[in-house]
């Protein structure tokens, strides 16, 4: 299609849009790219997250004693469930150099290893989740974004016809191609977001329980080893 001698092209359109439709195009392609790149990145983090998650569970059903994987894990190191293990395992060689416990004593400690390991959880969600945000802001934000250009972009094109006095195709379309390309551009935007955001948050939820399975599992076997103990 071509208007005034020059070829409607999506670039073509871009370039000869009001400054505000195109700035509008401009923020959308920046929330765009910027969703896809923290995209890839969650993508990466939640792989390493299972994959290191898989490997401290095949270590800790491996037989071990939880001594030997003390002695292996921190609270800063890379693995998330091995942080949950450390703070309880910390716990755990605090209580345990007092030598035997009464039960009272001893539920205690597991109520202390039991919160110490629920709030490692709330800060491995809290760092697991981190950028999920954007997501939700650019899906919910961005069509509103789009039809404010589009907006724009219509009343630029109607005060181009009452200046020409003119409402055949070669003074109408230019405008409303622009209009509608803030639209498509808010769109482009938005629905990867949305995607994004679900299939993230999925994976943070089935995170979450993954956590909390395991710190239920580190609790039933420090109460056989207190019990043993006493």
């Amino acid at each position: 299609m071509q208007a005034g001698g020059s070829e409607l092209s999506i670039w073509t359109l871009f370039l000869e849009a009001d400054p505000v439709v195109k700035g509008v195009m401009l923020i959308l392609g920046v929330l765009s790219v910027w969703s896809w790149a923290v995209a890839v990145d969650k993508w990466l983090q939640f792989g390493d997250l299972d994959s290191q998650a898989r490997k401290f569970e095949r270590a800790f059903w491996s037989g071990r004693s939880m001594d030997d994987l003390e002695e292996t894990t921190s609270d800063r190191g890379r693995d998330a469930l091995g942080r949950v293990f450390s703070v309880a395992a910390r716990e755990w060689r605090e209580a345990r150099r007092a030598g035997a416990m009464a039960p009272e004593i001893a539920a205690l400690v597991l109520e202390r290893c039991d919160r110490l390991m629920q709030a490692q959880v709330a800060r491995e969600m809290q760092r697991a989740g981190k950028g999920l945000g954007l997501f939700a802001t650019v899906a919910a934000s961005a069509p509103f974004i789009g039809l404010f250009g589009t907006v724009i972009g219509i009343m630029n094109a109607f005060t181009n016809i009452a200046a020409q006095q003119q409402t055949n195709l070669a003074v109408v379309a230019p405008g409303i191609a622009q209009a509608l390309l803030a639209t498509a551009f808010g769109l482009g935007a938005a629905i990867p977001a949305v995607m994004f955001y679900n299939k993230f948050t999925g994976d943070l939820d089935r995170f979450g329980d993954r956590l909390d399975t395991f710190s239920d599992e580190v609790a039933a076997r420090l109460s056989r080893r207190l019990s043993e103990r006493n």
